[in-house]
């Protein structure tokens, strides 16, 4: 499979994405636990937008000395499609955070650092599948379709699903973590794991990893296939997954407070998931230009948060907590 990236571009981007890190992690230690506050998640948010701003300019400048202007606008553009495609399914990945979030009554002060050990994860587990995703592109092209049948199918339920609370409770995942290990009633502090009654048991801070890791997982089955319907491109399609990715957690705790206030955006992911399917299925019949992805991703989603503003909800459902924050830890948990 072409691809645009040498060792020498690999290098750069592996290390822009480690100092990133380094940085955001630095500063998560200087800060310690502590609610975020709207503020603070929109300064971060910016910072992110504005370092994948720094990347994809830098990319443009780079390929239009060593490949000419026509390619480098075309790469740039592939990475600005992949990039918002990512935000916005990144957006139900968040709906979903917050409902794990909430069921198990994390305390806001410890939110941060549990989703800095997800994005981590997700990182990894993204790199990953990209690879095997290319590897199986290039040596099935039917695999085309099935990615894009499978987008379709995803898009259509995420359509029909929406609005219906999902319950936490019977998923399977959940059931498995509870039979297989001793979960304690309380927290303490961000341990993952805590001592009671001469007995050692996993907090449920330790269960929240754990359930954000299989999200992230159920998440990137989407999200790659729709990276791939963008571009072909291994280097633009792993760059753009990892600088989504990485204004993640800002983005969670921005968009944490207004999650009613756009109920309807589900709908609108699903309308893309859609689109991106049928352009994956078409690939061999018509291309659809890169830009008419972007321009149709971006109305679209314009067109349903405002839509979300103007339609108020039609009911808020209500979920029962079996967990509860507890300043003291000697205090059980109901």
């Amino acid at each position: 499979m072409m691809s645009i990236g040498t060792p020498q571009m690999w290098s750069l981007f592996a290390a822009f994405v480690l100092v990133a890190l380094v940085v955001d992690f630095f500063a998560l230690e200087k800060q310690g636990a502590h609610k975020v506050s709207m503020k603070e998640a929109g300064v971060w948010s910016l910072v992110w937008v504005g370092v994948s701003a720094v990347f994809v300019s830098w990319l443009w400048w780079y390929l239009g000395g060593m490949e000419g202007n026509p390619v480098a606008n075309a790469k740039a553009l592939e990475f600005v499609t992949g990039y918002l495609v990512e935000k916005a399914l990144a957006v139900d990945n968040i709906f979903v955070f917050l409902m794990v979030f909430t069921y198990f009554a994390v305390p806001p002060e410890f939110q941060k650092r549990v989703l800095m050990f997800g994005i981590l994860g997700a990182l990894v587990l993204r790199a990953g599948m990209i690879l095997i995703g290319a590897w199986l592109i290039a040596q099935f092209h039917w695999v085309l379709y099935v990615f894009g049948a499978f987008l379709v199918f995803t898009g259509i339920k995420m359509w029909w699903a929406t609005g219906q609370e999902p319950d936490l409770e019977a998923n399977p995942a959940l059931r498995f973590i509870r039979r297989r290990m001793k979960i304690s009633p309380t927290y303490d502090g961000e341990k993952f794991f805590t001592t009671q009654n001469g007995m050692r048991m996993a907090t449920p801070l330790f269960v929240v990893i754990l359930l954000i890791a299989i999200v992230d997982i159920v998440f990137a089955v989407d999200s790659i296939p729709a990276i791939f319907a963008i571009t072909m491109d291994p280097f633009i399609v792993l760059t753009s997954n990892v600088f989504a990715i990485l204004g993640l957690r800002a983005m969670y705790f921005l968009l944490a407070g207004m999650h009613e206030r756009f109920h309807l955006l589900s709908y609108g992911l699903a309308i893309v998931l859609v689109f991106i399917g049928s352009k994956m299925l078409l690939i061999d019949l018509y291309k659809i230009p890169v830009s008419v992805s972007l321009a149709f991703t971006v109305l679209v989603l314009a067109a349903t948060m405002i839509l979300s503003l103007r339609i108020p909800p039609r009911g808020k459902a209500t979920s029962s907590y079996p967990f509860k924050a507890k300043k003291d830890a000697g205090d059980a948990a109901p």
